[in-house]
């Protein structure tokens, strides 16, 4: 992937790790992770990745930018849905390789149409290959409505 960021290459560990400026370290196409949280709750949204235009993008707007590695492309968070996710908080890892959105998110975060994409529990205790998955989260919109088709 050839993203040319907007932001600093990486510098050094203690630079990076104990530093104030801002240098992502990027993944070999050119990402990071990015864990979406919800403001008030604590509670996980979604997981998904930032290029360095997304980032930077993030940054300056205060609305949740992400980079989609299926369509290869830049995408605001509710630009299809109008479910946006205004960022109250942004914060960086040690390493600079991953984010954390701390987030309003208005409606669901995810295209099944709940609040979260982590709406199945596995159970702990169970043994086999047949482990089966506990439902934790409702619906909160019917995608078909708001994406058309499967959703």
């Amino acid at each position: 992937m050839a993203d040319k960021s907007p932001l600093p290459a990486p510098g050094g560990g203690a630079d990076r790790e104990e530093g104030l400026a801002l240098t992502p370290k990027f993944d070999a196409d050119g990402l990071v992770t990015c864990v979406a949280t919800d403001a008030a709750s604590g509670d996980v949204l979604m997981v998904a990745h930032m290029n360095g235009e997304a980032l930077a993008k993030t940054i300056a707007s205060g609305e949740a930018w992400y980079f989609s590695r299926s369509r290869r492309a830049l995408w605001r968070k509710g630009e299809t849905s109008g479910h946006t996710q205004r960022v109250v908080e942004l914060r960086i890892d040690c390493d600079q390789d991953a984010v954390w959105l701390r987030v309003e998110q208005l409606a669901g975060a995810c295209h099944t149409g709940r609040r979260s994409c982590f709406y199945r529990a596995v159970p702990l205790g169970q043994t086999g290959s047949a482990v089966k998955l506990e439902f934790r989260d409702e619906r909160v919109f019917d995608p078909k409505a708001v994406y058309g088709g499967e959703g």
